[in-house]
């Protein structure tokens, strides 16, 4: 019900609409993503890097005074703490070595927040492989130490001047790029958008989260499962990666935090389950926020990293199928959600997994309630922001 189908669709929703001149690279992608991921090789060479380079497994830690005020067992998942301070780099591993075993020789990405465009500058510069990132001009002014970070680990970063100047206009940017060079470029997707095979592909190289979720509260709960799960979601893929095994198990409520920027009913707005209709975005049918003539709103949010006007097909269809429970969280309760980790548990988080920390106020739990809340990325790019916002 909630998995992919053999067209790529969960759902109404996904697919490949792509220009005529991609249709021979999806199609590629497409044919070759599964029996490389699946290979014994593959395996073997991503669960190295993971382990003994991006830092893996995460620990999955008992907040103790978080815990005490809202009274349950409240886990984090600290994704944070992997090698380039967030999740993106499971996907990126993955994918760079998914993009050598096809021959290709230039990676093009896009990024928001700054995270995928590090984590993939990270693997490209580990392959010696030339790199491309597109980041609306927007968020190179507001997340400028990644940027940075990239150019010191050899990418090339161009800064996109259409439209608002954010995630989504680098997603455009970085698609007309491929149209361009659809020889020898991969794009190498950070979320669980795009034509298939991305939603899924990115899915299944960020399921290494609940993978390890479940041996790690075996260990700690003696039981695999929690009764909550909760992530962070914009494109999708910490959130994809936090309930992967979990998706088809009814014992565990599952509970996205998006970005409602200053209210999901105003005009400056992230929070697409609560806003969108469905249409096509970036090469795949979703929830998108358009208007009436099906043009594509502007999102807003203070996070870099969820300021995004669609949402990933599989995402989408659990939703509407009532799996998932999304949260709108606002600005000012992201702030103040990430202050709160910080002098609670002296953790700095990311502004996008404050606002999965922000919903553990909209919730109501029970003393023996069993919560893993993923911490999907560190605050230090963030820290300029928390501080305009001081609390």
């Amino acid at each position: 019900m909630y998995q992919i189908d053999e067209n790529g669709f969960y759902g109404e929703f996904g697919g490949a609409y792509v220009p005529e001149v991609l249709y021979k690279c999806v199609h590629e992608l497409q044919e070759a993503y599964k029996p490389v991921i699946e290979s014994e090789e593959f395996k073997k060479e991503y669960h190295a890097l993971l382990k003994d380079y991006v830092g893996r497994p995460s620990p999955l830690y008992l907040a103790k005074r978080l815990s005490e005020k809202y009274g349950c067992k409240i886990y984090l998942k600290r994704e944070d703490l992997n090698h380039t301070g967030a999740h993106k780099i499971n996907n990126t591993i993955g994918q760079i070595l998914l993009a050598k075993k096809m021959g290709k020789e230039r990676i093009i990405c896009e990024t928001g927040a700054g995270q995928h465009g590090v984590a993939t500058a990270t693997v490209c510069a580990l392959m010696n492989m030339k790199c491309e990132v597109f980041m609306g001009a927007t968020d190179v002014e507001r997340q400028r130490v990644n940027v940075e970070r990239m150019k010191m680990l050899g990418a090339q970063v161009n800064p996109v001047r259409t439209g608002n100047m954010t995630l989504s206009d680098a997603c455009s940017a970085a698609i007309r790029d491929w149209c361009c060079h659809p020889k020898d470029t991969y794009y190498l997707v950070g979320s669980t958008m795009g034509p298939h095979p991305y939603p899924d592909l990115v899915a299944r190289l960020q399921s290494v989260i609940s993978e390890e979720i479940k041996w790690q509260l075996q260990e700690k709960e003696a039981r695999n499962y929690p009764d909550y799960l909760i992530a962070c979601i914009g494109g999708g893929s910490n959130a994809a990666g936090t309930i992967f095994h979990y998706i088809d198990d009814i014992r565990v409520k599952i509970v996205l935090a998006e970005a409602g920027g200053e209210g999901y009913m105003t005009d400056h707005t992230a929070a697409t389950i609560h806003r969108g209709t469905t249409g096509i975005l970036h090469g795949a049918k979703m929830l998108v926020m358009q208007n009436e003539d099906g043009q594509i709103q502007e999102a807003f949010s203070v996070s870099a990293g969820l300021d995004y006007p669609g949402v990933g097909p599989m995402h989408c269809n659990m939703a509407k199928l009532g799996r998932t429970e999304v949260l709108s969280i606002n600005d000012d309760e992201a702030i103040r959600a990430g202050f709160e980790l910080t002098r609670t548990e002296g953790i700095i988080p990311a502004l996008e997994s404050a606002h999965a920390i922000a919903a553990l106020e909209k919730l109501t739990f029970k003393p023996s309630d069993v919560v893993v809340l993923t911490v999907s990325g560190r605050g230090d790019k963030d820290i300029e922001t928390y501080l305009r916002y001081k609390l």
